[in-house]
């Protein structure tokens, strides 16, 4: 089983909301066949902020995650903007997740506000 961790909180930084910081992650769990209680295998970071929906490819290989719009964030003393995008990985055999690439996307003022992905 997956689930995305979302952080979002933002604070004043040289007159500007800029990211606080927290985990944007995608969690792969295990399910106890017994008692259905998941356990926490891998907390895998999105390198992007604010993942927001994800989807597995129909062959199960790919898991792409969608990160709705840009946020600011400090860099040192200035401060830059990490795009939304996509942020695909991997999936094990034993459902693992591997980071592959991330994709950029100019959403501008708009929002990505969902992704999917259909077969060929």
């Amino acid at each position: 089983m997956y689930g995305a961790n979302r952080a979002e909180t933002t604070t004043e930084f040289q007159g500007k909301q800029v990211f606080k910081g927290g985990e944007d992650s995608i969690v792969v769990y295990s399910i106890n066949q017994s008692t259905g209680e998941p356990t926490p295998l891998q907390h895998t970071e999105t390198q992007k902020i604010h993942p927001r929906t994800f989807h597995i490819d129909p062959s199960g290989r790919l898991l792409v995650a969608e990160h709705n719009l840009p946020v600011n964030v400090r860099d040192g003393d200035a401060v830059k903007t990490v795009p939304a995008g996509l942020s695909v990985f991997r999936v094990g055999d034993d459902g693992k997740l591997t980071f592959a690439r991330k994709y950029d996307i100019d959403v501008a003022t708009k929002t990505m506000f969902w992704m999917g992905m259909v077969p060929l």
